[in-house]
């Protein structure tokens, strides 16, 4: 990472904190509504719905080093595990977040070193050479430079390794959640240095009697087109091997306008369902190293 980009997340540092304290309480919320902790923890089999979509995606995981970023609670991080890797890093800005992590790996019956570290400090941070990394739902959109991150992944795999990255689509992020005048662009699509600042009490969870509230109510992110994020790969040194636009996003964004089904939220209006993409996955390797090169 050069000087100049160094200095430009530096100037982040401020909103880096913010998000972190929001995940901080945001963990306890997750943790105490359930997240599905209970139906990871009644299989020693059992993987979330989350890692299913992308199953088919990771290919066999069997002897490979895993690392997740953007790890959270860790559920997935645990799923990954589960699905034969040798070895799992989970990587984390919340330290809150990392804690019941280590509890619920703990108690699903996995090794998992859990690390906490801004994306950006990753390879600092991480030990050895990785050939996956995984990312997922909700992710890009805390990082305020897609090229920085690209580089990130890029050095955190060694020759052939892959990079798994399902995320909800920029056009989804630039949507407004009022729909009172039908779905309408609200937000920025392609990358800003400025973010998009928020104070919510709440979460993408729905908190259950009694739950602990988010008090560190201030968050920011950051949106980044499709082709923002492509090129950024492209530029680390990736090959890309799969781009997908799909029709069903992981979360119940607008409620009025969505109904669940077998691969997730989708329009209930079958004549929304062509009109709007709303998860972005990208497959990516970098590529062998050959003589001479």
């Amino acid at each position: 990472m050069n000087d100049a980009v160094r200095a430009a997340l530096a100037d982040h540092a401020g909103r880096f904190s913010d998000n972190r304290a929001n995940w901080d309480d945001r963990a306890a919320l997750h943790e105490a509504s359930g997240y599905g902790i209970d139906e990871l923890l009644a299989s020693p089999t059992a993987i979330t719905a989350e890692i299913a979509p992308d199953r088919e995606r990771l290919g066999d995981l069997n002897g490979l080093d895993v690392v997740h970023l953007q790890c959270h609670l860790g559920l997935d991080t645990v799923s990954l595990a589960r699905l034969g890797a040798r070895r799992v890093v989970g990587l984390d800005l919340s330290g809150e977040s990392l804690c019941r992590a280590r509890s619920i790996a703990e108690r699903a019956g996995v090794d998992i070193d859990f690390v906490q570290a801004n994306v950006y400090d990753a390879r600092q941070a991480l030990t050895g050479d990785f050939d996956l990394v995984y990312t997922s739902l909700g992710v890009l959109c805390w990082l305020p430079d897609v090229a920085a991150w690209a580089r990130v992944v890029a050095s955190l795999l060694r020759p052939g390794g892959r990079l798994v990255l399902r995320d909800d689509h920029p056009v989804l992020q630039a949507v407004g959640d009022d729909t009172t005048h039908g779905l309408t662009l609200h937000e920025p699509y392609f990358q800003r240095t400025e973010p998009m600042t928020w104070e919510d009490e709440g979460s993408y969870v729905a908190a259950a009697d009694g739950s602990p509230t988010i008090t560190h109510t201030v968050s920011h992110q950051w949106n980044h087109g499709v082709g923002e994020i492509l090129t950024a790969l492209l530029e680390a040194g990736l090959v890309i091997d799969e781009v997908t636009e799909t029709r069903f996003s992981a979360w119940c964004r607008w409620p009025e306008l969505m109904e669940r089904d077998v691969e997730g939220y989708r329009f209930s209006d079958p004549a929304l369902r062509d009109r709007l993409p709303l998860q972005l996955a990208v497959v990516a390797h970098l590529p062998e190293q050959t003589g001479g090169q």
